[in-house]
């Protein structure tokens, strides 16, 4: 590809070294920059010895402040705050804020001001911004002069695609969604002090009840279920793969074979790249390094009382989504390619 977008990483964490590792082999892509807090040798060596995905299989050399591989060069920057590094000087088309940090429209307005294109922001915000986008729900909508978009979280994506699924071969009255997610790098291994009193225990010793953005942010993309989807999450001692159990009351109540035939439908047809379908007795080790945004678990479907529906949907709650983010920044390519 003679002209590929040109990447700058605001943030190297889980989801920004995600998002390097499946697309610096990719010609559609180039890797400008990477700003990040973390020294040049920190950042290298947590690249390329993953604990969760294992090492990398391509050479990656660390030379001063820039990672060099097949003829490629990406320059390594200090992290700060949006703003602070001049996305113009490295020709940046988009920027991916990963740092899950600013959420705001003027903090991230920063990024263009600094001469990115357009931002990417890994989280949803806080305020108005451009574009709020889920691949398989609204993609269809995005247009070239969006400058700002969020691609929510991994968990609101899984809860939006089974709810449009649901809704449209059966009718959802209303649901209620628990999120069983993986511990969080922002989590303490050991008891510490937090203002938010649950997240100050360890991490690796108990279950932690959380919140949750998915349902209001599903509802305020699928207007259809305002005030009608609630959830909670619960952080659980697992460094990597989560599920969603979502609960619904239809319109018309399916069996469970009639559900899942549904389920499988979607999976093999229009959702073939975002959803998966298994009738494999799948645990949550499993589900790691699936790019899907979410496996659907068809052991685990019940009804109750004829009356509500329950489904499993497992999700690598890192490498999916940041698949979804890619396929964002080349959606918008295409986009302009067009224009």
């Amino acid at each position: 590809m003679s002209n590929p977008i040109r990447i700058g990483l605001f943030g190297f964490g889980r989801i920004g070294r995600n998002i390097f590792r499946l697309g610096h082999n990719d010609p559609r892509f180039e890797f400008a920059a990477i700003s990040d807090l973390g020294s040049p040798e920190v950042l290298h060596y947590l690249l390329m010895r993953d604990s969760v995905f294992g090492p990398m299989e391509n050479d990656i050399i660390l030379k001063g402040n820039h990672l060099i591989y097949n003829e490629h060069k990406t320059r390594l920057i200090p992290g700060g705050k949006p703003g602070t590094v001049t996305w113009d000087a490295f020709d940046v088309d988009v920027v991916i804020d990963c740092t899950g940090a600013f959420r705001k429209r003027a903090d991230l307005n920063k990024h263009i001001k600094a001469g990115a294109k357009r931002v990417i922001v890994s989280v949803p915000p806080l305020d108005k911004i451009d574009r709020i986008v889920i691949p398989g729900i609204n993609e269809e909508t995005i247009s070239r002069e969006d400058s700002i978009i969020s691609t929510t979280s991994s968990t609101t994506q899984v809860l939006a695609l089974m709810l449009k699924i649901l809704d449209e071969e059966f009718g959802v009255k209303q649901g209620m969604m628990t999120s069983i997610h993986a511990y969080t790098s922002d989590q303490p291994l050991a008891d510490a002090v937090r203002s938010d009193l649950r997240r100050s225990r360890s991490a690796v010793e108990n279950i932690i009840p959380n919140e949750t953005w998915a349902p209001e942010y599903v509802s305020k993309i699928m207007p259809q279920f305002k005030d009608k989807i609630s959830g909670i999450a619960f952080n659980v001692p697992v460094p990597n793969g989560s599920c969603v159990d979502l609960t619904t009351e239809l319109d018309q109540i399916p069996s469970v074979e009639k559900a899942n035939a549904c389920v499988q439908a979607a999976a093999e047809k229009d959702y073939n790249h975002l959803i998966a379908y298994t009738e494999d007795p799948i645990v949550s080790s499993d589900v790691i390094g699936r790019e899907e945004t979410m496996i659907f678990d068809a052991k685990a479907t019940m009804i109750a009382s004829d009356q509500m529906l329950k489904t499993i949907c497992w999700y690598d709650n890192g490498w999916g989504f940041a698949k979804r983010i890619l396929e964002m920044v080349d959606r918008y390519r295409e986009l302009e390619a067009l224009s």
